[in-house]
This record gives C-alpha cells, structure tokens and sequence, in this order.
C-alpha cells in the first residue's frame, strides 16, 4: 500500500476528489469515498427510490460555491444529501433518480462540469464524464450545461418531483452555482422562485426531498459508525491534549487554535462547527464564540468543540479547571452533572421506549435532584429551566444536526447517533447560592443507539474527575502537541 500511495503520489491528480486510484494512503480499496464502499452508496439510493410512490423522479443539486468577499470563496463543502446519495464532492453538479420497474429500481443521471484543462489550471483536476458513469455508478453522465434542457423535458413527465434547492445568498463575483443552469433570469432570485420558474409544477406535484433523506440518514449503517468513531478518536485526543496545553494567562484564541491544529494533524477536513472556548463566566453563555477573553487562575474552562472528518461530523464539550484542580464548589457542580449525564446515556437504547422528549424531561428531573443535594439548594423545576436553558440531545452524522425534521417525540431506533449534553449554569443572582456563581459545566458526548446497549463514540475524552485532572496536569501520559 505505501508504494501505491507514492506511485499515485508522482502522478498528478485526475479527479475532482480523492479516489484510491489517486489517493490510496486516504481511500481503500472497494471505498467511494474514505470509509465508505460504492455498494453503500447504490444501496442509499435503491432504498429511497423504493420509499417513494410509483412515476417519481428524484432532482438533488450540489452546493453553490459561497464567497466571503468578491471572488474570495470560502473552502468548499458538498450539500449533505447530494454528498449522501453520490459521494460526489465537485461544485456545479447534480444528480437525477428516475424510479424504474427495474431490479435495480432506478436510473441515475449525474451532470459535472466535466474536464476543461484551461479551467483546471485556476480550480484544479475535474472528473471526466466517463470517469464519473465509471466510478460513481450512475448510468449516464451528462455536462452541467445540459441540466437546464433535460430538467426541461424530464419533469413533465413524472407525477412526484422530488426536489431541494438551496437558495442561499445572492451570489457575488463569477457564479459557481447550480442554480445558473435553471433560468436564464435575475440571478439574484432566491431558489424557490427559480424552481417555481423551471419546473411550473402544479402544488400537488412537488415534494421535498430532504424529509425523506433524512428518514434514510437517521439510520447509521455500520461503516459510517466506524467512520464516527474515528472522527470522534480525533476530537477526543484533541480534548485531552488541549486540557494539557491550556493554562491561565492564555487567551481563549489560542487554546481554540490548539485545538483545531491537533485536529488538523490527524487529517481533519475542517471543524464541524465553530469552537466555543468558553472560560470563567464566559460558559454561561451558550454558543460563546468570541473565544477572546484570557484565562485567569482558579477558572473552569468549558470548550464545545470537534471536527468534522471524511464527511462526518463529531461533537464533544468539556470542561476542565484551569489550574488543574477542581475547585470544592466546581467540584460539586461538575459531579452533578457527570452523575446525571452517565444515567441519561444509559436510556439510549431502543428497548427503553425513550423519545428525546422524555430524556430531556428526565434530564431536568436530574439535574434538580442532583443539584438539590448541595446545601443550601432547594430547586423546582422553573429553578432548573433557569440554570439549564438548553435541550439535552440532538441527532448528528453528516450534519452536526442531522436533520430538522427528527421527530423528537419518535422513540429512538437503533443505529441512530445522538448527543447527550445536559449542563449547569449558575447565574450570579441572588436566587442561587454564592459560592457557586458563574460556574458553567457542560458535558457533551456522542452516543449510538443500541438495542439493548448504548455505545459511546466519544469515550476517549476525559470525562471523570480524576481523568480530567490528571489530563490537565501531564498524569495521562499526554503531550500538549
């Protein structure tokens, strides 16, 4: 394998992403994408065409490129359920699913951009349109310049139009949208009303398309856990080093930056969100990003962060002492919400009948009843709501959240891959007790649903107070870098 990876390493690269033929030190072989077969990805796309009613076609586009200024774009990241049902990582691409009566149930039209060795020099290697039929298993591949024309032809055809189009925001400089291939009007018109102008479908002829992906992707086959769980092993190391590294007098900043080069190292594509470094009273807030505050002795430290790597994302949040050494009332706190944490990730199992609604209603139940042992407590649960404003769980994969239509009231199945994340955050108010004001604790893990047993992904970042303590103070064995 290593010669291979140096031989593809003397060639220039032929694609538009890496495959095993040019990266076989990143993709093995029989993988579409790293960790993930093409069989996997045929089977995505059989089992949602199989889901939807006879005479419908399937339209999914892939993400326009976004700008931070003029023509300076923004890394690229593929939309997720383009991503999930191709693992074609090009801009200006998309893909058709026709149902059919066939065994295989559906024919597949991917459109690219195709080879332009003139373009290529400025944007890189693209992948030929034999190429991708070849590789991607789609049984016809077409340039994108023809997208218009057959979406044209094609639609009329069917009853049920499947179809998602992100609008987003206006786009700045040279388009590199999809949305350019559907009309030849404003450009600045936001995607529902050029889908409205493209395809004049009548009200009971359009369908979304994400809510019924999302079904599919709540579901995590056995390759994408191990995928999660390497993905998880690099945000977790990344935890425990950080703890190591940090220190008072330090700025938030760099401790955030720390962490995201550890990540780094370990091949992270990117972060999987913005990185809360949250020190002191700076954890009381929620989504604290401006990570800019320095360290001070005495501190706890809560930091909300992970990576996101060959296509998935991770999340954890910790929170450790600054000097090294909990605090008695930062003891207290944290252990409050250890204890309730560890029970809340025992319910994650399909035999327990649990919906995320009532882990969140135990949750609270918990925390009050753990909280109301530390003298002089004495909480209801509108106590509780104050103290812990947020909900405990949320659905993640290729998204952080992976979807907007998860039924939080559905009980939980097996394969799906949830947070746990209760916390404490004690404001300084009168109503609660002194010596604990401004402690923020969080404790945030990923869990697989089982059926009897749950399994957590993120198991390799300090969680006990005596692992915490001892990553913050070099006993793990850890080195800061």
């Amino acid at each position: 394998m290593a010669t291979e990876a140096h031989q593809a390493a003397d060639k220039p690269t032929k694609y538009g992403q890496p495959l095993y033929q040019s990266h076989p030190h990143l993709v093995q072989p029989g993988e579409l994408t790293p960790g993930i077969p093409q069989e996997e990805y045929e089977r995505r796309r059989k089992a949602l065409m199989d889901s939807l009613p006879d005479n419908s076609v399937v339209v999914c586009a892939a993400a326009p490129i976004k700008y931070m200024s003029g023509a300076i774009f923004y890394k690229y990241r593929q939309s997720s359920d383009f991503w999930y049902l191709t693992g074609f990582e090009e801009p200006d691409s998309a893909v058709v699913l026709e149902k059919t009566s066939t065994s295989k149930g559906y024919r597949m039209t991917l459109f690219c951009s195709g080879k332009n060795l003139a373009q290529e020099k400025w944007d890189g290697a693209k992948t030929g349109l034999s190429e991708a039929t070849a590789i991607f298993g789609a049984d016809d591949a077409r340039s994108i310049d023809h997208f218009h024309d057959h979406l044209r032809s094609l639609t009329p055809l069917y009853s049920h139009v499947y179809i998602d189009l992100d609008g987003g925001s206006p786009r700045r400089g040279r388009s590199r949208s999809v949305l350019k291939h559907l009309t030849t009007s404003n450009p600045a018109k936001s995607a529902s009303e050029i889908a409205m102008e493209t395809f004049s479908l009548s009200a009971n002829k359009r369908r979304p398309l994400s809510p019924e992906v999302a079904r599919l992707r709540a579901i995590k086959s056995d390759a994408e856990v191990r995928v999660m769980r390497a993905a998880a092993d690099i945000s977790a190391r990344a935890h425990a080093k950080t703890m190591r590294f940090a220190k008072p007098g330090m700025n938030e900043s760099q401790i955030a930056a720390h962490f995201a080069y550890l990540c780094a190292m370990s091949g992270a594509q990117r972060q999987a969100y913005v990185p809360v470094v949250a020190s002191g009273p700076n954890a009381l807030i929620i989504h604290y990003t401006s990570n800019n505050q320095l360290v001070r002795a005495g501190e706890l430290v809560l930091i909300d962060a992970a990576c996101e790597y060959n296509g998935y994302a991770s999340d954890i949040t910790r929170t450790f002492p600054a000097s090294g050494v909990f605090s008695p009332a930062q003891r207290d706190i944290y252990q409050a919400v250890l204890s309730a944490q560890r029970e809340l990730v025992k319910m994650c199992t399909a035999a327990s009948g649990h919906s995320l609604y009532s882990i969140h209603r135990e949750s609270r139940a918990m925390l009050r009843a753990e909280l109301n042992q530390l003298p002089p407590f004495k909480l209801d649960l509108a106590d509780v709501d104050i103290l812990y404003p947020h909900f405990v769980s949320h659905p993640i994969g290729i998204d952080l959240h992976e979807s907007s239509s998860f039924d939080r009231s559905g009980k939980l199945q097996a394969g799906m891959v949830i947070t746990i994340e209760p916390g404490i955050y004690v404001p300084p108010t009168a109503q609660f007790p002194k010596h604990f004001h401004d402690i923020g604790v969080r404790i945030e893990d990923e869990v697989v649903v089982g059926e009897r047993h749950p399994t957590v992904l993120t198991v390799s970042a300090p969680k006990e107070v005596a692992d915490v303590e001892g990553a913050c103070q070099g006993l793990l064995g850890l080195e800061p870098y």
